[in-house]
């Protein structure tokens, strides 16, 4: 044990390789079953599991109700909001059965059947020239389908992406996600391969909307201050990379979506000066904000956006610091003169 760190006997539990492999096998039976399954079962089946998941899932719905109030306010009733999180539940667990059928139904010679994408001249110019782009999404539509759907195009795009836990399931989904041409990095420790892809004109995918802690850069979204990441403007602006906002919508309530671009922000028109990362992770979130807003069910409303708080300004800490520690309370004049004169007193 190290000095001044307190032994923790959870963090010391050595891993039970065979229970994680017993987890894995489950999960690719469970993959594999829902891949003989016909989508339009798959459908049915995930509107049970979402009406169970959503009666016994009460934190996560406490938190998507919360997050909705945040976001539309009196806009939004109470059974407005009811129903955008019942939906909410439907359409994750919808993706998660879809995510399942990706590698059978999107191809070269397929993807057009089920996926409405018309690339903008110049971002395609762009790309063909090797020139570097930054693709910013979020927990919105099928998040999977961006970095998969590029790589059938024969892009070779790079993915940002958390390791699991369990090595199994992240070397098979992993492997799973790289089927079609996609490539992965890990979110931690790989800053610098990032670099790399966009100082070599590659393409690189990421989501803009995670919680980056008490230290992220405070942005407003949907009104409100949220955490966000930085280090994705940051790299875009020394790299001078195309900054594209996207997602995938679910159309009709079937295996069938539109990638709506919100922002397309061209080299030339990044921002500059001392408040230039502020801005561009700004002009990515109001992106972002305006695709959740066209379908609010397809937004993962049950993570908590919204958990961090911007920090105190240093002067009004330290006011209150300096009050709480005071040794006199403070008193009005009012209060001082009725002090002096105790007879006046009832």
């Amino acid at each position: 044990m190290f000095c001044g760190q307190r032994s923790d006997p959870f963090m010391a539990r050595p891993r039970n390789m065979k229970v994680e492999w017993l987890v894995y096998a489950a999960v690719r039976v469970v993959v594999t079953a829902l891949q003989w399954t016909p989508l339009s079962v798959g459908y049915r089946l995930a509107a049970v599991i979402a009406w169970v998941a959503y009666k016994v899932d009460k934190r996560h719905r406490t938190v998507a109700l919360e997050n909705l109030k945040i976001a539309f306010g009196d806009a939004m009733d109470d059974a407005e909001r009811d129903r955008v999180v019942r939906a909410t539940y439907r359409h994750f667990i919808s993706m998660i059965i879809e995510i399942a059928h990706i590698p059978y139904k999107l191809s070269l010679t397929t993807w057009r059947r089920y996926i409405r994408f018309d690339v903008e001249r110049d971002v395609l110019r762009h790309i063909l020239r090797k020139k570097p782009v930054l693709l910013v999404t979020g927990h919105y539509g099928n998040w999977e389908m961006a970095g998969y759907l590029f790589g059938v195009y024969g892009f070779s795009p790079w993915s940002i992406y958390r390791k699991l836990d369990n090595p199994y399931l992240d070397r098979w989904l992993r492997q799973f996600r790289e089927h079609t041409g996609q490539r992965m990095i890990p979110k931690k420790g790989g800053f610098d391969q990032m670099e790399e892809v966009l100082a070599s004109g590659g393409i690189l995918c990421t989501v803009g909307d995670q919680d980056a802690g008490p230290k992220g850069l405070f942005i407003d979204f949907f009104g409100r201050p949220a955490s966000t990441h930085k280090a994705m403007a940051l790299m875009a602006i020394q790299h001078q990379a195309m900054v594209v906002v996207g997602a995938a919508r679910r159309l009709n309530g079937r295996f069938e979506y539109e990638v709506d671009i919100a922002t397309v922000i061209k080299p030339e028109d990044l921002p500059t000066g001392p408040d230039a990362v502020d801005v561009l992770t700004r002009q990515m979130m109001a992106g972002l904000e305006d695709i959740i807003r066209k379908d609010p069910t397809q937004y993962l409303w049950l993570h908590r956006r919204w958990k961090h708080k911007p920090p105190e300004p240093k002067a009004r800490r330290k006011k209150r610091v300096d009050a709480a520690e005071s040794p006199h309370p403070t008193v009005s004049p009012a209060e001082t003169n009725l002090t002096q004169v105790p007879g006046e007193i009832a």
